[in-house]
């Protein structure tokens, strides 16, 4: 069986001309409904709409349709699609993309596809009425518009209303027992004809009787006068294909009898089509570089006047009778032809084709006409005959059961992540603050930064001008970082500020006895005797009437006066313990310092030795600067400062004259 599958991957297979094996063994596999039929696993359903592998080797696919490919060429015709167009935006509004099943059954008759370019020449727009009339547009207009009629009261969606299309996907599914079980063969729906498509039970009957056994090349009669081909030459089956867009018109007769040819003498016999007419047209009526058709610009704005406007006013007209002179040519086999395939995208181009005028050949009624169910591009001859080859090839697709059921579990997976997240999304938001509690909150920010740089003069001020209690409790309260400096006395006793604890003490008239989330007051918070003698001098200050300085654990109450001579008394003390200090090391230097030659050199580590040995211990400059700074005011530290700027210019500029 795998043998037999590179075989038929190796090699198209044709619609007309299947191997005998295959045909009979060939056996129905769809998911129509048909009760007679045995459908494809639940897992799998479709080899159509779920992953699937192409059986060729390199096969690519595009992970939003779950469809693969021959080539890249096929990818990229893909991805210019109605079908991955319209899931794009599937995706863009949350929803699931469809399969193409799925798309065919919403589409219905709306059978115009997107046209692109057959080349890197894509400045032909098609006009204005083709880019409203597409497919997808067509598709989401209606989807809009049922979604407004079923929203409004007075009209409502009538569900006796005709539904557009057969509700039927677009390629119908064979097996072989000549093929492995997870490969499938598809033919296209749309080369059935109607009545052959209502015989659902009879498909492989039908399959069978459309095969044709191939010719060997024979030269096509024409008619001398017209160049059309004989009656005799469109004797058997064959089908007619037109494209239509932008100024460009191509049509071909392509009979379905295989014709045998040979490369060489001696070389293989090769099966192609035989193409028994072809006709291409271009003429000039898209705008360039402003897209749409003249005539759909002159419905829409009115007539313009200019050279441009009115040669494509003629183009237009004059490829309307190219075409329509063409059809009268081809009247008898297209009257002969089994089937009608058409893209005409937009108003002008159908009216073209379709009328109504005297001696029209194409009716809109006819039911031979289909349009091509996949994407197609700039009207060409090249592009016709990549038509057929893709309307008459059999799909061979390989259903993965690993991908399908890694795709299953990772939709699974996205469901749960999606209900997670509406159900967060269903959580109730957190309350709006009102406007006191953000105005609590910027307190608590302001304040809070004029204390840790020890602003006192600005605390007071924004205390006072904005009229806060000096006993402001931070918020929110039950933050972990005002547990236990709630207050403004709090957190400056707790950064050791004794000129903050006397301004709000004293200036502010914060309360002392206030309790944090331990029940200790500010005062326990003060770790140096500075800012605990604050407390103190503020108790002498205030009196001991104004708080009740017991609860808030401030000792006996002392003067500023004595705060300050015991400060200078603690001063002088620690003065004189450094100097004792630097006595006993010079003592000790003496006695324990290294011995140094008489007659060697004194090095920089030598030098420094001997001073030590000597007993004289060098200050440096840093040290000698306190020193005759200790004890002056502010004003005369700046005054001695600015005569030693002076002496140091002074020495500067007798250097430099000496140097001259």
């Amino acid at each position: 069986m795998e043998q037999r599958k590179e075989e038929v991957t190796r090699r198209p297979l044709y619609v007309y001309d299947l191997p005998q094996d295959i045909l009979s063994t060939l056996a129905r596999k769809d998911d129509t409904g048909d009760e007679s039929q045995n459908n494809i696993s639940s897992s799998a359903k479709e080899p159509g709409p779920d992953l699937r592998t192409e059986s060729a080797a390199g096969a690519k696919s595009c992970s939003l349709c779950g469809v693969a490919f021959h080539t890249v060429e096929d990818q990229r015709s893909h991805n210019r699609s109605d079908l991955h167009s319209y899931n794009l935006k599937q995706k863009i509004r949350g929803a699931k993309p469809v399969t193409e099943g799925d798309f065919e059954k919403l589409v219905g008759d709306l059978n115009e596809s997107l046209s692109g370019s057959d080349s890197s020449d894509s400045d032909d727009d098609e006009d204005g009425d083709a880019r409203k009339e597409t497919t997808l547009t067509a598709l989401l207009k209606k989807q809009a518009h049922i979604s407004s009629n079923s929203n409004d009261g007075d009209q409502s969606f009538t569900p006796n209303k005709r539904k557009r299309g057969s509700g039927k996907p677009p390629i119908i599914w064979f097996a072989s027992s000549t093929l492995p079980s997870n490969t499938y063969l598809g033919i296209y729906r749309a080369i059935f004809t109607n009545a052959e498509q209502e015989s659902e039970p009879t498909m492989l009957d039908i399959v069978r009787k459309k095969q044709l056994d191939p010719k060997p090349a024979m030269k096509i009669p024409l008619n001398p006068s017209t160049g059309v081909p004989l009656p005799e030459a469109y004797k058997e089956p064959h089908i007619f294909l037109c494209m239509i867009g932008g100024g460009h018109f191509a049509a071909m007769i392509v009979s379905l009898t295989p014709r045998q040819t040979r490369s060489s003498p001696t070389g293989p016999i090769s099966k192609e089509a035989t193409v028994l007419a072809h006709k291409t047209f271009h003429r000039y009526t898209t705008r360039r570089k402003q897209g749409g058709a003249q005539s759909a610009n002159d419905n829409a704005k009115g007539a313009a006047h200019s050279a441009g406007a009115d040669l494509r006013r003629y183009n237009e007209q004059a490829l309307t009778e190219e075409v329509r002179a063409l059809l009268q040519d081809w009247k008898g086999m297209i009257d002969t032809s089994e089937l009608l395939f058409f893209r005409a995208t937009g108003s002008t181009n159908r009216r073209t084709l379709f009328g109504p005028y005297d001696g029209q050949v194409l009716r809109q009624n006819d039911p031979r006409i289909r349009g091509f169910p996949f994407s197609t591009r700039r009207a060409t001859q090249n592009e016709l005959m990549r038509a057929f080859v893709e309307l008459t090839r059999v799909k061979v697709l390989e259903v993965d059961e690993a991908a399908i059921a890694a795709a299953k579990l990772a939709a699974e997976e996205s469901a749960k992540q999606e209900s997670a997240k509406a159900a967060k999304k269903a959580t109730p938001a957190a309350p709006k603050l009102s406007e006191e509690e953000e105005t609590a909150l910027l307190h608590t920010s302001q304040l809070q930064a004029l204390i840790r740089r020890s602003k006192v003069p600005a605390l007071i001020s924004y205390l006072k001008s904005n009229n806060v209690s000096p006993d402001f409790v931070f918020q929110p309260p039950d933050a972990q970082q005002h547990f236990h400096a709630p207050t403004s006395l709090h957190l400056a006793a707790s950064q050791n500020s004794a000129p903050l604890v006397t301004g709000l003490l004293v200036k502010a008239g914060a309360k002392p006895t206030v309790l944090n989330g331990d029940g200790k007051t500010p005062f326990d918070l003060a770790g140096e005797r500075a800012t605990r003698d604050a407390f103190r001098v503020a108790r002498s200050e205030l009196g001991e009437a104004k708080w009740d300085w017991e609860a808030a654990h401030v000792p006996a109450a002392i003067s500023r006066a004595d705060a300050d001579e015991r400060d200078a008394r603690e001063k002088k003390e620690e003065a004189k313990k450094e100097e004792e200090r630097r006595k006993a090391e010079t003592a000790r230097l003496k006695e324990e310092g290294p011995k140094v030659a008489d007659n060697g050199p004194l090095g920089k580590a030598a030098g420094r030795g001997r001073m030590l040995a000597l007993g004289h211990v060098a200050k440096t400059a840093q040290e000698k600067r306190e020193e005759e700074a200790r004890g002056m005011t502010p004003e005369m530290r700046m005054r001695l400062d600015r005569e030693r700027r002076a002496r140091a210019a002074e020495e500067r500029m007798k250097r430099m004259q000496g140097g001259n």
